[in-house]
């Protein structure tokens, strides 16, 4: 499987579609498109990919993606389920950059427009006050017709350009224009790795999959994703161990090596060392304050 170029359906009505994804309709493999989108996670939690960015998502994350950003939200089992009341959908947008005109994004009033979608290039996360002005936004956007439509869109992202905090995702340096063979190779390397992150991952076994000799696949890795085989492990370790410190079923101790560290003042360090805090931290915040 390789990040396959997604085919958004288009709205016969409109020049931009508004859709909303739920069972068994999600997108959960990695892709791209030429298209931008704005995605409202209502419902569901997971694993992030946007660019060479690894995060967990939540319920309420808006993000806003530029085009041929390679993405997917990998939904934790229990939100794939059907029979559950918290089953997982989303509301998206997608347009294109030049759906105004080719014209449109050059004019001096819309200058803030284009660095947002140059921004976006590297994935942004909405959040705050900005992102329940877009939550707003975006379904006034799905329940308009004809100009006010259009108008929506426009104040929606004019709302995110005016947000001086905004989280970019993907690091600086990430590249988009990637070969279909090396995209093919990097989704293998990045579905081996969510399947497996829990135990441990040998070198050879990874590079076998990519289909790299030993000695040469660190260095294939990093000069793909900016950063080294074992960052990405360690990263998608703490984002799992972000959710099982939010469920709160489990001792930090034990959720250690639940999320595939083998030793525990390792954990705290590479924790700390991505989350900015301890996972003592971590858990006091999220109690007191539910974020």
């Amino acid at each position: 499987m390789k990040p396959h170029l997604l085919k958004v359906d288009t709205d016969p009505t409109g020049s931009f579609s508004v859709r909303q994804n739920k069972i068994p309709y999600m997108n959960n493999r990695l892709h791209y498109h030429p298209e931008v989108e704005i995605i409202h996670l209502h419902k569901g939690s997971g694993m992030q990919l946007v660019g060479d960015s690894i995060t967990r998502f939540s319920p309420g994350d808006i993000v806003l993606i530029g085009a041929n950003v390679p993405h997917f939200w990998r939904y934790d089992e229990l939100d794939l389920c059907d029979n559950n009341d918290a089953v997982a959908f989303s509301t998206a947008i997608h347009f294109r950059e030049n759906f105004w005109g080719d014209r449109f994004l050059n004019l001096p009033e819309t200058k803030q427009l284009k660095v947002l979608l140059d921004k976006a290039k590297r994935g942004i996360l909405i959040k705050g006050k900005t992102g329940q002005k877009v939550k707003k936004l975006m379904s006034r956007i799905q329940h308009s017709t004809g100009v006010h439509r259009m108008l929506a869109l426009l104040e929606c992202l004019s709302v995110i350009a005016e947000e001086d905090g905004l989280q970019l995702l993907s690091s600086f340096g990430f590249m988009t224009d990637l070969s279909d063979t090396e995209s093919e190779r990097l989704n293998l390397i990045y579905e081996h790795t969510l399947t497996h992150f829990k135990r441990k991952i040998h070198l050879e076994e990874i590079a076998g999959i990519a289909g790299i000799i030993p000695n040469s696949f660190c260095r294939y890795f990093k000069e793909r994703t900016g950063k080294t085989y074992t960052q990405f492990l360690t990263e998608i370790r703490v984002g799992f161990a972000c959710k099982l410190i939010i469920a709160n079923k489990m001792s930090i101790k034990q959720l250690c090596y639940e999320s595939g560290f083998n030793n525990f003042s390792c954990f705290h360090k590479n924790f700390k060392g991505i989350m900015g805090k301890t996972p003592q931290s971590y858990q006091n915040q999220y109690i007191r304050t539910g974020l």
